[in-house]
């Protein structure tokens, strides 16, 4: 049976009704509704009070979450239970932040033992290139390391490296961390205008090392260096690291084993930042940090596990989620991170709960008859405030946003210059609260206004309204460090699974993302005359021969 035919799920619908003529300004003259709304876990404090819901909501989704043995399911989810019922596996990239004298048995094997191994050969190898001995085919140590990835290959370790890039380690060469992801060669080819192929060393993350976009890169990459050096064996060995589940394709593809860094297929992409696939975080930052990136996200995998529903912050907002998607009729989140360190997390999000979520149908295959997923966007907030904002405040749509920002910036800076980056930190903040509020209330708001401005307003047209009733949630971390983003990013990925549990989903497939990279195989074949131009649809097909027909005009691309 579809959790919408339950009656738990009835009695919210009509709950929502009950709730159609009473705005949030109203809920919030509830100061015990309020301090109920204001929840707290270690380095994260969350402020719910803006959502349009009430403590009788609450109850009602706690029921919900209870009538889908939620409480099981993240204990299985954290045990090994196999939870990607497609792929037949277990999900557990809580694993990969267990304590080192932790166990966790998973087929008869210790998979905390596995875990640690990788981390103690991936602390060796980053060592090497801090302390500047790794040398490249010349003798020269290593300055720069490019991490070759896609997807979660890609955005977890961009995340953190962009996030704390206060943090970076000062070794004796000083390495410098850069990103290519794209297929179209724009990324490698711009660094490539900036870099010594004597002195880089490439990073080649794909779980499977089949991933086209990743090994397209590669080689173009392993082209590069050979144009300076033709020995391969020696360019494969000092200049190549593989970050896999498969080191068999590691071999083929030509990296040594000793370069070789294993992860498992019970990890997701989306979810493995925490793996051997974080190894360019390591770099940059320091085995420490990324030892404290991994504490936080253990730390927030524990009171997953044991906090009750209305303590527990991913229940409360995964399920407050689930009422405004399905219940308030909210298809749209918008990420808005008031710190513009964390200004690659609102894509981080969109994959993390777009590519786990952006489902249809139940782990049974039966098709849903609900919403899933909203549609996620976002950007650093001083900016989205000149940009889509004038949606969020007079747009049509209602949208729900994240608003996130840290209590402490800039405490270690001294002198005038300090003074004025701390006043800089308030004037953000002061934005960041001010922006919700004003999308929670609207043009009702005129407290604080000058005379002149209400004056004004008084007298404009219906241009200047805002209709308010906007529902928001503000996350504030103490401050923004390795241990802080951990429990940040793990408070965000077991939301995921709190939505998925309550929609009957499976967050760890993607088969979504398989159909159009077969369908490009033929058409590549259509671009370099290898097949027929005629076996697409007639969109298709007119696309290809224009783009042929230039080919032939100009001799080439």
């Amino acid at each position: 049976m579809l959790i919408s035919n339950t009656k738990e799920w009835k009695a919210l619908e009509a709950h929502h009704q009950s709730l159609a003529d009473i705005k949030t300004c109203q809920l919030l003259k509830d100061r015990e509704r309020n301090d109920c709304l204001f929840k707290g876990f270690d380095k994260i404090t969350i402020d719910f009070s803006k959502q349009k819901i009430s403590a009788n909501t609450l109850e009602m989704l706690f029921e919900l979450a209870l009538s889908v043995n939620l409480n099981e399911k993240i204990s299985g989810l954290l045990s090994g239970d196999k939870v990607n019922t497609t792929e037949d596996r277990a999900a557990l990239h809580t694993a990969l932040r267990l304590p080192a004298e932790k166990s966790l048995i998973l087929n008869g094997e210790d998979i905390n033992s596995d875990v640690q191994l990788q981390l103690t050969k991936m602390e060796e190898i980053v060592n090497r290139l801090i302390n500047g001995h790794w040398r490249g085919f010349s003798g020269k140590p290593i300055t720069d390391v490019v991490n070759l990835g896609v997807g979660g290959s890609d955005l977890g370790p961009l995340l953190v490296c962009d996030a704390l890039d206060e943090y970076e380690v000062q070794g004796e060469t000083g390495i410098n961390v850069h990103f290519a992801s794209t297929m179209d060669g724009s990324q490698i080819s711009s660094l490539f205008s900036s870099l010594n192929p004597e002195t880089t060393l490439f990073i080649v993350v794909s779980k499977s090392f089949t991933t086209i976009d990743t090994l397209t890169n590669a080689e173009t990459a392993k082209q590069w260096v050979l144009e300076q050096c033709s020995n391969e064996a020696l360019v494969s060995k000092q200049h190549f690291i593989g970050v896999s589940a498969s080191p068999s394709k590691m071999e083929e593809w030509g990296i040594v084993a000793e370069h070789q860094l294993l992860f498992w297929e019970w990890v997701g992409g989306r979810f493995s930042l925490w793996s051997s696939v974080g190894i360019c975080i390591a770099i940059k930052l320091g085995m420490r940090n990324f030892r404290l990136l991994l504490q936080g996200a253990h730390e927030m995998d524990k009171h997953f596990l044991s906090a009750e529903f209305e303590n527990n912050l991913p229940v409360l907002l995964g399920l407050i989620s689930i009422w405004n998607v399905n219940f308030r009729k909210i298809n749209a989140q918008a990420i808005l991170p008031y710190d513009a360190r964390l200004a690659v997390f609102p894509d981080y999000l969109t994959q993390l709960e777009m590519e786990s979520n952006g489902k249809s149908v139940t782990l049974n295959g039966e098709a849903v008859d609900y919403d899933t997923c909203p549609v996620l966007w976002g950007e650093v907030g001083p900016n989205a405030q000149h940009a889509f904002y004038q949606l969020l405040h007079q747009g049509t749509q209602k949208v729900n946003c994240d608003f996130i920002a840290p209590v402490k910036r800039f405490c270690n800076t001294d002198g005038e210059h300090g003074k004025r980056l701390k006043e800089q930190h308030l004037l953000t903040l002061a934005n960041c609260f001010a922006q919700s509020r004003a999308l929670m209330l609207g043009s009702s708001s005129s407290e604080g206004i000058s005379n002149k401005t209400r004056e004004e307003s008084a007298n404009s047209t219906s241009h200047r309204h805002y209709p308010g009733e906007q529902p928001s949630t503000t996350i504030l971390l103490e401050e923004l460090s390795a241990y802080s983003l951990g429990q940040l990013i793990a408070l965000y990925e077991h939301k995921v699974y709190v939505m998925a549990v309550l929609w009957n989903i499976n967050p760890f497939d993607q088969w979504g993302v398989e159909l159009g990279k077969v369908m490009a195989e033929g058409t590549l074949d259509a671009l370099s005359n290898k097949g027929k131009v005629d076996d697409f649809d007639q969109s298709t097909n007119k696309l290809i021969r224009f783009i042929n027909s230039k080919v032939k005009d100009s001799g080439g691309l």
